[in-house]
């Protein structure tokens, strides 16, 4: 399998790309090839075409939950005229509506107009994206020090409530050395999100993870994270995104983790 960091708050030292807070990772494995979250504005084509990645060769894209950091370079893919549409394969709740202090974050197309516009797959339960890697689907929230907390509102029905961000998913890659866990934001906790990756494999050889963990401040709750990387003696920790300098470090003191930014790329 290879990754390729189309987007990211960073770019990596020498590769003049250009970063936004958002995410958009590029992924093939064998044959297959899909984009999994497409960043906050069109800066997934202009980096692709800068990386000479072929979106051509893109016909899925897997969302890792509704907010519009993730989900907004979907107005600019889905501008390009293409002989297929894309499947889109996400949880019910990332096309919800979403907002919060009172503006918009949510995906920029309705449910109705993206099942117009692409082949819309969403689920609650893993489902195979490519023949090793998996869509986690709805995280359980298992482990105390990862408890769920709201970010703004979602529409549900008719109502506005308190959005937990059920929609927050993962992917894992399932090779022969073991796992590897691809996040967005990591909402559900980036423990959760491992275990539940764990369960849905079968497997508990974890060979590294990449991704936002939504953590901002040295606090018992990375203490805890820092201390389950340990016990389950993760190798190759790539944060990015959602997780602060300080937090970075804090990993970094005790578990060296590998610097991420637009143009990275991974092979496993």
């Amino acid at each position: 399998m290879r990754l390729k960091v189309i987007v990211d708050n960073n770019t990596t030292i020498d590769e003049y790309y250009w970063g936004e807070p958002g995410v958009c990772y590029y992924i093939e494995d064998g044959p297959d090839a899909f984009l999994f979250d497409v960043g906050y504005s069109d800066l997934v084509i202009r980096n692709a075409a800068a990386m000479n990645i072929d979106l051509n060769k893109v016909n899925t894209i897997v969302l890792s939950h509704g907010h519009d950091d993730h989900t907004r370079g979907l107005k600019s893919l889905l501008d390009v005229r293409r002989k297929k549409p894309f499947q889109i394969i996400a949880h019910h709740h990332a096309v919800n509506y979403k907002e919060c202090d009172g503006l918009k974050i949510s995906a920029p197309f309705t449910r109705a107009e993206l099942a117009e516009k692409c082949q819309l797959k969403l689920t609650r339960t893993p489902v195979k994206v490519t023949e090793n890697i998996t869509f986690l689907g709805e995280i359980p929230r298992v482990l105390a020090f990862e408890k769920p907390e709201s970010i703004g509102k979602q529409q549900l029905g008719d109502d506005l409530t308190d959005d937990y961000l059920l929609d927050d998913s993962a992917l894992v890659y399932h090779g022969d050395a073991g796992i590897f866990i691809i996040t967005g934001c990591s909402h559900s906790g980036i423990c959760n999100i491992i275990e539940y990756a764990k369960a849905v494999t079968g497997d508990h050889r974890i060979c590294g993870v990449i991704g936002g963990f939504h953590l901002f401040e040295v606090n018992d709750r990375v203490v805890q994270t820092l201390e389950y990387f340990k016990n389950n003696q993760i190798k190759q920790i790539y944060p990015c995104h959602c997780t602060a300098f300080s937090v970075k470090a804090a990993i970094h003191a005790h578990i060296p983790i590998i610097e991420v930014g637009v143009g990275l790329e991974l092979n496993w």
